[in-house]
């Protein structure tokens, strides 16, 4: 992992937990490039993730998707948050842990629920994923997700209770951890 460490980082897990903001944060302390995914998606498409599902289908998106990691995995120093859903493509996952350090921004269902609930942004341009739509859809897909969430990760990082500057605190000391050991 040594030489993935000073490639990239990419934040993964379910919308909500934390991954746009938190991002920000780390590429600054950092004084590295930010990379969100879903932004790069939106905006070579022209239109939102809501509007990618209506008239292409989540195949569509999924393919934008993995698109778009290809092309950010050739980068350098960069923070990049990857779409919740993008570990559903075991191709996208391969890429990003060939090309830097993966780690898992967790939190529970309700927290997420919350905090999606809180993204005026999020409700008007994320589609909901089941039927169900609600806590009832984070609670179904995150444990979906949850199996290849965790094969993916080099590290885990739980985000509920801690202000997004403590998240950037606990992954700065796994990669001091991680030099001196």
């Amino acid at each position: 992992m040594a030489e993935r460490q000073s490639s990239n980082i990419f934040l993964i897990g379910y919308r909500g937990s934390g991954k746009t903001t938190v991002g920000r944060l780390l590429a600054e302390h950092l004084a590295w490039k930010l990379v969100d995914t879903d932004r790069l998606i939106e905006l070579d498409a022209g239109i939102t993730i809501a509007e990618i599902f209506a008239s292409q289908g989540e195949a569509g998106f999924r393919r934008r998707e993995a698109e778009a990691i290809a092309r950010v995995t050739g980068g350098r120093q960069q923070v990049v948050s990857v779409g919740g859903g993008a570990v559903v493509n075991r191709q996208n996952i391969e890429r990003i842990r060939r090309s830097g350090t993966v780690i898992w921004l967790t939190a529970p269902a309700e927290v997420l629920w919350e905090r999606i609930n809180r993204d005026a942004h999020s409700k008007h341009t994320r589609p909901d994923l089941t039927e169900h739509g609600g806590l009832e859809e984070v609670r179904r897909v995150s444990a979906v997700r949850g199996p290849a969430y965790r094969s993916a990760a080099d590290w885990t990082v739980p985000t509920e209770n801690r202000s997004p500057q403590d998240v950037v605190a606990a992954i700065a000391a796994l990669f001091a951890d991680a030099k001196r050991g």
